[in-house]
């Protein structure tokens, strides 16, 4: 059975880091593309960042370019989101997903995401 539990949510304040983590269960991570969504108050769900299958390429939205870094962990089956020099637009609720195909067409479309975590509150401060 598939499961994506997440954690590591927090207050923060405007510049500070966080990690968020993703425990997942019954499949093995790296043979799957991944991603971390985000929910804001009043907002469409929004594409954060895809891992490729086997960690061979990652991609960012723009919004977090430069100061996010998605990655995984086979050994403790863990998909990671290290966000750093945090602003007030980053404060949403945060979901990993697995994606259900391999291939790296349509990662920023929720479609393509078959299974979805419960999501981890992120809130940043001004």
């Amino acid at each position: 059975q598939v499961q994506l539990v997440e954690s590591g949510g927090s207050l923060v304040q405007a510049g500070d880091s966080l990690r968020l983590s993703c425990a997942a269960s019954g499949f093995t991570l790296s043979e799957y593309a991944m991603a971390w969504w985000r929910q804001a108050p009043g907002k469409e769900r929004e594409f954060v960042a895809h891992i490729a299958y086997r960690g061979t390429n990652r991609n960012y939205a723009d919004s977090v370019k430069g100061r996010f870094t998605i990655s995984g962990d086979d050994a403790d089956h863990t998909l990671y989101l290290q966000m750093n020099r945090l602003t007030p637009e980053a404060t949403a609720i945060y979901y990993c997903a697995r994606k259900s195909s391999v291939l790296a067409t349509g990662i920023s479309s929720a479609y393509t995401y078959d299974y979805w975590g419960q999501g981890t509150q992120v809130t940043v401060s001004s």
